[in-house]
């Protein structure tokens, strides 16, 4: 029986598209170690190594000075792919939307996913010295709220599928990941305890304060400026709170906004050894000349803190959490916290 030219069309169309898809897997599961094209990359600068980045990190080229820390990061990214083949069973074709944190540097080569309270915001400082017009030298000098604005930096979501493809093949793609639990202690102080964050108080407080503070004073419901962990942890593990909207990006999970298992990372670095790790990225992309800036003075948020900030959650609530979080821990190999009351 002749089939309809309708449905033709509609057999050829799902073949076409399970083809493309076979090929995107294809491009984003290993990467193209073949120097980057001239047309995509621009010449280093004078002093710059001109080895290919990737090359160096899957051959074993190694500068003497950075041998121990890049054998660290790739056995960070040894130990991910592991993890993704034993944890993974589904696979999902990413969307531009998805792509949305990853930042490209076409001078240079790289490719950068960030994750909120990660240091992201230097190593958008840093990338915008890398990529700008000689604007900016130092990368401290360049104001928090401009690192963060838009149009400034290039994310990988802006260019066309071939061109995206094409980037994913070549260029040497990094993150930074952190503790969970610390990360997400760091985002609550940030962005519930300081007085100056009105937008997240409004937005994300009044709702957590409505939803889980029964007898809420009507100033409290107003301002929402006075959310406690506690209440934090109950709108984290509430399901209306993804149901509604997306989670915010400084608490959402690390391999949700990265996607490690279904892009090839080629370095996993880390915020507990952050400058180390810097230095190694840099080094290795032949960037040794810069510098990544030192952490501020504000103290860092610890497990010794975040055990602190978790002590008044119930070991019921700490379970929920830790299983909303799991995947971060074991993706990039961090053990279940000390001071976590799961039974």
């Amino acid at each position: 029986m002749r089939t309809p030219r309708g449905g033709r069309v509609f057999l050829g169309s799902c073949v076409g598209s399970l083809f493309a898809l076979v090929l995107f897997l294809q491009a984003v599961s290993r990467p193209d170690v073949e120097p980057t094209s001239s047309s995509t990359a621009a010449p280093p600068s004078p002093g710059e190594s001109r080895r290919n980045p990737l090359q160096a990190l899957y051959n074993g080229d190694q500068d003497p000075g950075q041998s121990y820390a890049q054998a660290a990061l790739r056995g960070r990214r040894e130990l991910l792919e592991e993890a993704c083949l034993s944890q993974t069973r589904k696979r999902h074709v990413l969307s531009p939307d998805d792509l949305r944190h990853l930042i490209v540097d076409d001078k240079h080569g790289l490719i950068y996913c960030y994750v909120p309270k990660v240091a992201c915001t230097n190593w958008k400082r840093v990338l915008m010295v890398l990529t700008g017009d000689g604007r900016h030298s130092d990368p401290l000098a360049i104001p928090a709220h401009e690192a963060h604005a838009p149009g400034n930096l290039r994310s990988l979501a802006e260019f066309p599928p071939a061109e995206i493809n094409r980037r994913l093949r070549s260029y040497l793609k990094f993150l930074f990941v952190r503790e969970p639990f610390e990360r997400l202690v760091s985002a609550y102080r940030n962005k519930f305890t300081r007085r100056y964050n009105t937008a997240f108080h409004k937005r994300y407080g009044t709702e957590i304060i409505r939803r889980h503070r029964p007898g809420a004073r009507p100033a409290a419901l107003e301002a929402g400026d006075d959310v406690s962990f506690l209440e934090f942890v109950r709108y984290l593990v509430d399901p209306r709170t993804r149901r509604d909207r997306p989670l915010n990006e400084h608490w959402e999970r690390a391999h949700a906004l990265c996607h490690p298992c279904l892009l090839h990372y080629d370095v996993v670095g880390k915020y507990e050894t952050l400058e180390r790790d810097a230095a190694a990225l840099l080094g290795l992309a032949g960037l040794s000349g810069v510098r990544f800036p030192s952490s501020g003075r504000s103290p860092r948020t610890d497990g010794d803190m975040a055990a602190g900030f978790f002590r008044d959650v119930s070991p019921y609530l700490q379970r929920k959490l830790f299983n909303m979080y799991r995947m971060d821990f074991l993706l990039f190999n961090y053990s279940v916290p000390h001071y976590l009351r799961t039974h």
